[in-house]
């Protein structure tokens, strides 16, 4: 498909034309397509930058929320109509920032999962059910040029034109596999889930971070990183334009004593400008002048189990239950035809190897799961395996 429908409707970039936009989708009928572009890699931050939608009776609108930043008006009217996203997560929280909130959703890309289909990208899900080849070149431009080239919002445009019959077929299918209510469970845990709260220390997310061992090496990472994120802020750019996470993981293993040590090092040469240089090394040394106890410390606390290598060490009887649980969990998985981590996430499973019920039973550990967020269809799968397992190592 080359080509939507009705054409490559006009992009939506003020008031008059919203108003009408959100007339006509409140007076649609079934359910509504959802989806929005960013700019990642292009921009600072998540924002959306284009939203597509599609309903019947109301045809397909691309909105600019650039130009209509408060789409609050447009999340009201579709307020109770199940939105159709594909790979939700993804979008909620720029939808979010722009007021639009489901109140019910499908995940096309989850019911993928679910109804254990090999490639659940949307180009390969809607080839393999509906059997349309969808143009998939631009997915990774800058979103936020001005004005959006004609072939940009004709890929837009069909990114929601076959989402709801895409909906309708894996609707059918998960009936027929008897996992619909599975699927409803888990949207409903994605429509009704919290925004995540803001990551802490995320400056050790650099990538490189496992070679930076000393303390004062990390102080450094911390005060580029920050100063990067400011900088990147304030121009509105990605981060990794700023300057690049092997730049910051070399500068904080050299410890460059001055700006011509600095300017030798990769990630900071001949291209960059001497004021440039000097921020950079201002950070530098404003991380070597923090006193001992200014310093951060070597990892993040960590909440819950160890990392399971460590296991055998810590608790041998541990790691007895938590190899007897993924080998049931697997096969399970593969005897249900989906991904371990859409039956029970990983991290519940070693939670509950690694801190077990006191008795091991049915009850106490569907308790358990359900302590850790699992829906009520994980529970009643997976209790079964883990009682055995945890018995087992136990006896």
């Amino acid at each position: 498909m080359l080509e939507p429908r009705e054409g490559i409707p006009p992009v939506i970039a003020d008031e008059t034309a919203l108003a009408r936009v959100i007339a006509a989708f409140a007076a649609g009928t079934g359910p509504v397509a959802v989806d929005a572009e960013r700019a990642s890699g292009y921009r600072y931050g998540q924002r959306a930058y284009l939203v597509q939608l599609r309903r019947e009776g109301a045809g397909t609108a691309l909105i600019d929320p650039v130009a209509c930043p408060d789409l609050s008006a447009l999340g009201e009217a579709l307020s109770g109509v199940e939105w159709v996203l594909h790979a939700a997560t993804q979008d909620l929280p720029c939808l979010r920032e722009i007021g639009m909130v489901p109140t019910r959703l499908f995940d096309t890309e989850l019911a993928g999962r679910l109804a254990g289909f090999p490639r659940v990208g949307l180009g390969a899900m809607v080839e393999g059910v509906l059997g349309y080849v969808l143009e998939k070149g631009h997915s990774a431009v800058d979103w936020s040029t001005r004005p959006l080239p004609e072939p940009w919002l004709r890929y837009a445009a069909l990114d929601v034109e076959l989402l709801v019959d895409l909906r309708d077929a894996l609707e059918k299918e998960l009936d027929r596999q008897g996992k619909l209510d599975w699927a409803r469970q888990e949207f409903d845990a994605i429509a009704s889930a919290p925004p995540p709260e803001p990551r802490k220390d995320p400056w050790r997310r650099t990538s490189g971070m496992h070679k930076v061992r000393r303390r004062r090496q990390l102080a450094v990472v911390r005060e580029l990183w920050q100063t990067r994120d400011r900088i990147a802020q304030r121009r509105d750019v990605s981060p990794g334009k700023v300057l690049g996470d092997a730049a910051i993981v070399e500068a904080a293993l050299a410890l460059p004593a001055n700006v011509h040590a600095l300017a030798a090092l990769n990630g900071y040469g001949h291209r960059m400008g001497k004021r440039q240089l000097e921020q950079w090394q201002a950070a530098v040394d404003r991380a070597k002048g923090l006193s001992e106890a200014q310093l951060p410390q070597p990892g993040q606390p960590v909440a819950g189990p160890p990392p399971p290598r460590s296991w055998a060490d810590k608790d041998p009887a541990a790691a007895a239950r938590l190899s007897a649980a993924r080998a049931g969990v697997s096969a399970l998985a593969e005897e249900l035809n989906m991904p371990q981590e859409n039956l029970i996430t990983p991290d519940t499973v070693r939670r509950v190897c690694w801190e077990p019920p006191a008795v091991v039973d049915a009850e106490s550990v569907a308790a358990a799961l359900a302590g850790h967020g699992a829906r009520q269809w994980q529970v009643e799968q997976v209790t079964p395996v883990l009682v055995e397992a945890l018995a087992a190592k136990e006896a």
